[in-house]
């Protein structure tokens, strides 16, 4: 997908200093972005400042932005780069944490049990809405490049080469990670929500 005239011409104009076009240069862009942050980081607080971040990152690097490529896929870069950043940070906190509650059992145990509580669903009866929500679970067993490949490729419906140019990685690596979510994702509907795979 590249970028059409409009969108040109809106870069030209932020670069020569009339900022106030950068606004209608990422409108359209604001609904997916969301939606990608969100696929991402199955959390919508943080979901919103993913996207506020990758936009605000958009706005610093415009003048390195490469024309020749879609603009749109350099956003869900810029987003799926900074999600990974947030993960990373996420994932040395919860070291941090893991560290100090190991050693005050009795908290540990305290906090385990309100992380299980808090993962029930016991909702019945799946609507759009539900549906979404059972496959943001599911998406919880695949491993964050994984996910990243399925939400851009599957759910994106970008294809191969786009998918491995917003992820930085070789189109083998795409249909590597590709594979094995789709695999990972089979299992757990079968496991976990069999109701999706029945179609009810």
């Amino acid at each position: 997908m590249r970028m059409n005239e409009t969108e040109k011409e809106l870069i030209a104009m932020v670069l020569s200093g009339r900022t106030e076009a950068f606004e209608p240069l990422v409108t359209p862009y604001r609904g997916p972005l969301l939606a990608l942050a969100l696929r991402l980081t199955r959390n919508r607080e943080e979901a919103l400042e993913v996207a506020q971040e990758a936009l605000l990152r958009a706005f610093r690097s415009l003048g390195r932005f490469d024309p020749a490529r879609s603009f749109r896929n350099w956003l869900f870069q810029i987003a799926a780069n900074e999600a990974r950043d947030r993960y990373r940070r996420t994932a040395r906190e919860r070291a941090a944490f893991k560290d100090v509650a190991d050693r005050a059992p009795s908290a540990a145990t305290g906090s385990a049990a309100a992380t299980r509580l808090s993962r029930t669903d016991p909702e019945a009866g799946h609507d759009r809405s539900e549906l979404r929500a059972d496959l943001a679970r599911a998406l919880v067993s695949l491993s964050p490049r994984e996910r990243e490949v399925f939400v851009l490729r599957d759910l994106e419906e970008l294809d191969i080469r786009e998918t491995s140019r917003v992820l930085g990685c070789s189109a083998l690596s795409v249909r590597v990670h590709l594979s094995s979510a789709r695999r990972k994702l089979r299992e757990a509907i079968r496991r976990d929500f069999p109701h999706l795979k029945e179609g009810r």
